[in-house]
């Protein structure tokens, strides 16, 4: 039972109820229930609960950050590969001087896994074909043109030719000269590239960019000075070993290595205009082992016998064929970003890269023309970066 009154003042007016014995109890068991439903929420614990492994929470910003730093060291990764291939102004000079030592490193593989004896044109037709299939991977996944576009077909066929032709005369050299020999004849392939270039681009030939090219090419002659005199003095004693140096195949063998030069000269300009007209330097490669493995592989089949290649020997052919590639596509990038001259001076680090790898690893002697020929070579490199790339190039 309730009763209620009102007082009021005028504005304001008040109401006062008052509640019976039993509606009270009713609202207060209400309340009581309420209170009793609320306080296992309110109620502190009374010791601290135990941490376990099990029931650390960890924070989730902490773990986003972590997520994130994967992908930062990743970036890090793509930014320094992206500076290298065109993000800087001496990225040209760059990726001649990594393929180079791309070269370098081959040898150093090659003598420090030795395996069985495999022909050339054996060994060239595997490379050949391991450069196809990369480089048709290459251009598939990045959506380019296998063949290149229409306009750029020409050149690419020509790079191809000029580029078996060098590598045919090349091992024709060899196979008929003392490697020493061989070797330095194929050095001359950067200075047939830079007058190619000066005739068919009108390439600017500075002072600098001769003297550069001179020095590294003395520097070459130094470090095989000591092959050449040990060939002469084989020749003198009139030995069975040196016959294939006198009467006209050797002058045949010299021949073809100057006619691999001044070919492999052209497919360098060719290179460089191909990698500009398809603006991918990867189409040239691909253009050169479309040709070359098929050629090597009749070649090889009627110049010499098929040599089965042992499991050590195919992995090892697999790999030299994979680091080629790795070469080919920075040589190619690098003569598409620089002039042919200056691009073609950072060829002879292999030379002095060699020679000091031979001399620790004991497998050289050190001599006095071996270390100035290093020097030389160092030292015109070490120029032409401080000299750095002509502002003017197209």
């Amino acid at each position: 039972m309730a009763a209620s009154s009102e007082i009021s003042d005028g504005d304001n007016a008040v109401e006062l109820i008052v509640c019976d014995g039993s509606n009270g109890d009713a609202a207060n068991d209400a309340a009581d229930s309420l209170s009793d439903e609320i306080a296992p929420l309110l109620k502190q614990p009374a010791e601290k609960p135990k941490i376990n492994i099990f029931s650390v929470s960890y924070s989730r910003r902490k773990a986003r950050d972590h997520v994130i730093k994967v992908p930062e060291s990743e970036a890090q990764v793509s930014q320094l590969i992206l500076w290298l291939w065109g993000g800087s102004r001496y990225s040209g000079m760059l990726c001649v001087a990594l393929s180079s030592s791309i070269y370098f490193s081959m040898e150093v593989v090659s003598d420090v896994f030795a395996a069985q004896s495999i022909p050339l044109f054996e060994t060239a037709f595997a490379r050949c074909t391991i450069l196809l299939v990369l480089s048709f991977l290459w251009l598939r996944r990045t959506g380019q043109p296998i063949f290149g576009p229409p306009h750029a077909r020409k050149l690419l066929i020509l790079r191809a030719l000029m580029g078996y032709l060098s590598l045919l005369s090349f091992i024709y050299c060899v196979q008929r000269l003392p490697l020493p020999q061989a070797i330095v004849l194929s050095f001359t392939t950067p200075i047939m590239a830079s007058i190619a270039a000066r005739i068919a681009f009108l390439e600017k030939l500075k002072i600098a960019d001769i003297a550069g090219l001179a020095c590294n090419f003395f520097g070459v002659l130094f470090i095989f000075r000591q092959s050449f005199t040990a060939q002469g003095e084989l020749v003198k004693a009139g030995s069975a070993s040196a016959a294939n140096l006198k009467g006209m195949h050797y002058v045949y063998a010299i021949l073809a290595g100057l006619f691999s030069s001044v070919t492999g000269g052209i497919s360098y300009c060719l290179i460089k205009a191909g990698s500009k007209a398809c603006d991918q330097p990867v189409t040239t490669v691909f253009s050169f082992g479309i040709l070359a493995s098929p050629a090597a592989l009749v070649c090889m089949f009627i110049f010499e016998e098929f040599v089965l290649p042992e499991l050590r020997s195919l992995f090892l052919m697999l790999l030299l064929g994979g680091l080629a590639f790795l070469a080919e596509v920075f040589l190619a990038r690098g003569l598409q970003l620089e002039q042919t001259s200056k691009a073609a001076n950072f060829q002879y680090v292999e030379a002095a890269f060699t020679e000091l790898w031979g001399i620790a690893s004991s497998t050289i002697v050190p001599s006095f023309g071996g270390l100035i020929g290093c020097l030389l070579i160092l030292a015109s490199v070490g120029c032409t970066i401080y000299i750095g790339p002509d502002k003017d190039i197209e």
